[in-house]
C-alpha cells in the first residue's frame, strides 16, 4: 500500500519544488496529479518538512572490531538513520586495521542486516604505518571494495604514495588522502597561532598541511589516477586544489563540517571534545573553506565522526585524544551555516557531490525539520560515544523520515 506525503518541499536538480502531495510506493516518490482516487495505508503532513536525496557521508569513524566500546556497526547504522545518512564511507583505522579481505568481508557482512550502506575504505599501508603496502588488489577483487587510504594517517612516504596511486589505477580506485606531514605536525595540540601561544600549547601549523597538498599533487601529476583529498583546513590547501581542478588534474576534496563552526579561538576554554585533527583553524582559514564550498572547489561536507570514550576525553588537554562525534550534530550544524550558505547548496554537500566522487548515485531520500528542537543527551543519543561540545545542549534541526531499501522508516519520535 502506498503513502500519501503532503505538502511536502522536494530538493531537485538543485531547488526545492512548491509544497505537494507525493506517493510513495514501493521506495518510489512520484508527484501525485489532481484528485486521483487512491487507497493510502498512511497520510504523513510535511507541511514543516524539507526533503532531499539521502545523505552521504564520505568520513566515519567506527570501533569494530577491536574497540567496540567506542562504536559499533550496529550503533553506527542506527545513528547513520537516525541523522538523516543513507551511506558513509567507513575508516580502516580499527584493531586490527580493515586491510585484508577478511576484515572488509566481516564489516560488509554485519553491515548488511540495516539500511544505511557502509562503504569500506581499505587500507593501503600495514597496519597503517604507512611502510608496508597491503594487498589492494585482492581487497578489490574479492570484495568489490574501491575505495583505499590509510584514514586517520597521513601518508608521508612519497615512494608508498606513487606505488599505491599506480595500484588503484588498475581497477579504477581512488585514493582517500589525509594530508598533513606528520614530522611538521609532530605533539601538536593545536592550530598554531597567536591563540596557541596564549594558551602555551605546541600548535600544528598550517604549513604542514599545506606541504602536503602540493606534495601529493605533484605526485598525481607525475603518476595519474584520482586522489580524494579529506578534511581540508586551511586557505592554501583550498587554492591548491582549486588550482588542480582549473588544471584537469582528477582530485576532489571535503570539509568537516564543524570547521565552518570553531575556530581556534574557541580552545581558550581547553574543551578537550574541540581537540581534532585538523585541528579548528584562524577565521581567515574558515572564509576560505567557505568560498571552496561556494565555487565548487570542495565537493562534499563530512561528519568527520571520531567517537571516543570517556576516559580518552575527560583528562588533560595534551593527553586528550583527537576527534569528535559528528552524526547526530549534523543537521543542527547545518542549520547554523543554512542562513549563510542556503539549504540547496548545503544539501548538495550531502548528496550529489559526494555521489559524484563515489561515482554511485542513490535511490534514497531523507525528509527533516530544519526548525524542530530537541536535546542531545543521554537518551536521544544513539551513538556508544559523547564526544561533543553540545552534549547535553537544546539543538535545532530534526531528521523525521528516512526512505532506504525501500522502506519508509520513521526516526527520532
Amino acid at each position: 500500500m502506498a503513502v500519501l506525503l503532503q505538502h511536502l518541499k522536494l530538493l531537485h536538480q538543485g531547488k526545492f519544488s512548491q509544497p505537494r502531495n507525493y506517493s510513495l510506493d514501493q521506495g518510489k516518490l512520484t508527484p501525485v496529479e489532481g484528485n486521483a482516487s487512491v487507497a493510502y495505508e498512511q497520510v504523513i503532513d510535511c507541511s514543516n518538512y524539507l526533503a532531499s536525496k539521502g545523505w552521504v557521508d564520505l568520513r566515519c569513524g567506527i570501533g569494530e572490531p577491536g574497540q567496540e566500546y567506542r562504536e559499533t556497526v550496529e550503533s553506527l547504522c542506527t545513528t547513520l538513520l537516525a541523522s538523516g545518512f543513507a551511506k558513509a564511507v567507513v575508516l580502516p583505522n580499527t584493531h586490527p586495521v580493515i586491510q585484508s579481505k577478511s576484515e572488509v568481508s566481516f564489516l560488509q557482512n554485519k553491515a548488511a542486516k540495516f539500511t544505511p550502506e557502509l562503504a569500506i575504505l581499505g587500507a593501503v599501508t600495514k597496519n597503517t604505518e604507512g611502510e608496508d603496502l597491503t594487498e589492494m588488489l585482492d581487497m578489490h577483487y574479492q570484495t568489490g571494495i574501491t575505495l583505499f587510504g590509510d584514514g586517520t594517517k597521513p601518508l608521508s612516504n612519497t615512494d608508498r604514495y606513487l606505488k599505491i596511486l599506480y595500484y588503484l589505477q588498475k581497477f579504477g580506485g581512488t585514493l582517500f588522502d589525509h594530508a598533513y606531514d606528520p614530522l611538521l605536525a609532530i605533539f601538536g595540540q593545536m592550530h598554531e597561532g597567536e591563540m596557541s601561544t596564549q594558551l602555551g600549547m605546541k600548535g600544528i601549523p598550517s604549513l604542514a598541511e599545506d606541504v602536503a597538498i602540493q606534495r601529493n599533487l605533484d605526485l598525481l601529476r607525475y603518476s595519474g589516477g584520482k586522489v580524494h583529498f579529506q578534511t581540508l583546513s586551511t586557505a592554501k590547501g583550498v587554492d591548491l586544489i582549486r588550482k588542480a581542478k582549473k588544471e584537469g588534474l582528477n582530485v576532489t576534496a571535503d570539509v568537516s563540517i564543524y570547521q565552518l563552526l570553531f575556530s581556534d579561538q574557541d580552545l581558550a576554554s581547553f574543551d578537550t571534545h574541540l581537540k581534532v585533527m585538523p585541528p579548528f583553524r584562524a577565521t581567515s582559514d574558515r572564509k576560505a573553506l567557505l568560498e571552496g564550498l561556494k565555487d565548487g572547489t570542495i565537493d562534499a561536507l563530512v561528519s568527520n565522526h571520531q567517537p571516543q570514550d570517556f576516559d580518552s576525553k575527560f583528562c588533560e588537554f595534551d593527553h586528550a585524544a583527537f576527534g569528535m562525534v559528528g552524526l547526530q550534530t549534523f543537521l543542527p550544524a547545518m542549520v547554523l551555516l543554512a542562513e549563510e550558505l542556503g539549504w540547496e547548496l548545503l544539501l548538495e554537500k550531502v548528496t550529489t557531490g559526494p555521489e559524484q566522487v563515489l561515482g554511485t548515485e542513490s535511490d534514497s531520500w531523507t525528509l527533516f525539520d530544519p526548525k524542530e528542537t530537541w536535546t542531545y543527551n543521554e537518551q536521544s543519543n544513539t551513538s556508544l560515544s559523547a564526544n561533543h561540545p553540545w552534549f547535553g545542549k537544546e539543538l535545532k534541526g530534526k531528521v523525521k523520515f528516512c526512505i532506504q531499501k525501500g522502506q519508509l522508516l520513521q526516526v527520532n519520535d
